[in-house]
């Protein structure tokens, strides 16, 4: 199943994967524990900085 939402924690709760998408284009894609432990795109690194 495929959920979008802009509600991070929820995400961070529910999912095994996320696509992080920006504009219409993927930014990064990957385990929710990628995503949030190593994340490899500025714009992922800014999201998770206003998030914390």
């Amino acid at each position: 199943m495929a959920v979008g939402t802009h509600k991070v924690g929820f995400a961070r709760e529910v999912a095994n994967r996320i696509v992080f998408i920006v504009n219409g284009s993927v930014i990064e894609e990957g385990t929710k524990e990628q995503f949030f432990k190593t994340p490899g795109h500025w714009s992922t690194k800014v999201l998770q900085s206003k998030i914390r």
